[in-house]
């Protein structure tokens, strides 16, 4: 599955993707997140590992 752009991303840097949270949900994921020093995006990677070790 591709992002429509092409080439490599940026060095350091990882593809963009995108996904549909409500609003109220992304707000209070944020909220939580920057009171931990995280970004919504560490927390998503997060569960999507754990999601992923799940058998």
């Amino acid at each position: 599955m591709t992002d429509g752009k092409r080439g490599r991303p940026k060095s350091g840097e990882t593809p963009r993707k995108t996904v549909r949270v409500p609003d109220a949900v992304w707000d209070e994921a944020k909220e939580k997140a920057e009171a931990e020093g995280k970004t919504v995006s560490d927390v998503v990677n997060d569960c999507l590992r754990r999601y992923l070790r799940k058998k």
